[in-house]
């Protein structure tokens, strides 16, 4: 081979060698990555400042994208059913004893209803209240004095983990200290958490599922808080004092609109109670006056007509004085 070929190749190689080389070395030694940071340090003030915003602006993104999901995995929930009914109102009652309840409840309220009117009407009255009225309103009153009892009690669990994780205890464990030592339901729905977390389910999934067990707000604040705080980390034990300071707020703002609407609801209660006050009233002075309200056909007529606007009115004063927060 000629000399002179070798010698070309050899050179061609060569400089190959050195461009790549010249081109590559920066980025494979970290001169570039050290000079950017350089340019960092060395920008102005204002830049710097413009970057941490976009870095903050990066941030809540990714909240309000955790919040976004949050927020459909919850519209897709599916109706409540009977069984979720009773598990939310702390009561441990199967399928069947709730039926078992409700027969025994219409036959006892028919036949009292029956004796004391002997009408028949009265008595399939009575079937339907009692069958399917008052195990029901049993049930909704359980949960509600349930979820009240909750959200008054929770924010001195949250308290409990906040001076755990700060005196630096694990999160699981602080959440086992309030399983053992608060008072139900409080107690028993992270009792719930610890045993779903020792079956494997993450913390955040069974934060989740205190929400399904005990839906209100506080709980719903505390999964997302859990969630958020995995997903873009941060100081937990800031979070969730911050929490416990806005369910603070949230219920003296509750307890003072129900201490200022107390007036107005007992206003409605008088409004809405005094026809049938009166019509009873005058039924016992002169039955024989108000007995055309139900003998004649104009009086039933009008009887209709009148409890039909009393209940559009009670409903509506009803909607006045209830406030959501």
């Amino acid at each position: 081979m000629d000399l002179s070929l070798i010698a070309v190749v050899a050179l061609s190689t060569l400089a190959a060698g050195g461009t790549a080389y010249a081109l590559f070395y920066p980025l494979l030694s970290g001169q570039t990555r050290a000079e950017k940071r350089r340019k960092e340090f060395a920008a102005p003030v204002s830049a710097r400042i413009v970057d941490r915003e976009a870095q903050a602006r990066q941030k809540r993104g990714q909240i309000v994208q955790s919040l976004k999901e949050i927020e459909n995995r919850e519209k897709t929930r599916h109706k409540l059913t009977l069984e979720a009914r009773l598990l939310q109102g702390g009561l441990s009652w199967s399928r069947r004893k709730f039926y078992v309840v409700s027969a025994i409840m219409s036959l006892v309220t028919g036949v009292l209803l029956l004796i004391v009117t002997a009408n028949l009407v009265f008595f399939g009255l009575g079937l339907f209240i009692g069958g399917f009225g008052v195990p029901r309103w049993y049930v909704s009153r359980a949960r509600t004095r349930r979820l009240k009892k909750f959200g008054n009690d929770f924010p001195d669990a949250i308290d409990v983990i906040v001076r755990g994780i700060k005196s630096g205890l694990p999160l699981n464990d602080c959440l086992r200290i309030v399983a053992n030592e608060a008072t139900d339901p409080v107690g028993t729905e992270f009792r719930l958490i610890i045993e779903s977390q020792a079956l494997g389910l993450p913390l955040t999934e069974a934060a989740a599922k205190l929400f399904e067990r005990t839906p209100c707000a506080e709980a719903n604040f505390f999964g997302i808080v859990l969630a958020i705080q995995q997903k873009t980390g941060g100081n937990l034990s800031e979070t969730l004092g911050n929490l416990s300071r806005v369910i603070r707020e949230r219920r003296k703002m509750r307890d003072k609109i129900q201490a200022v609407s107390m007036e107005a609801k007992a206003s409605a209660w008088i409004i809405g109670s005094l026809p049938v006050v009166v019509t009873l009233l005058v039924y016992l002075s002169t039955p024989k006056y108000i007995e055309l309200l139900w003998l004649t056909q104009a009086g039933k007529v009008g009887l209709v007509i009148s409890g039909f606007w009393m209940l559009i009115g009670v409903l509506v004063m009803r909607k006045m004085i209830n406030f959501d927060i």
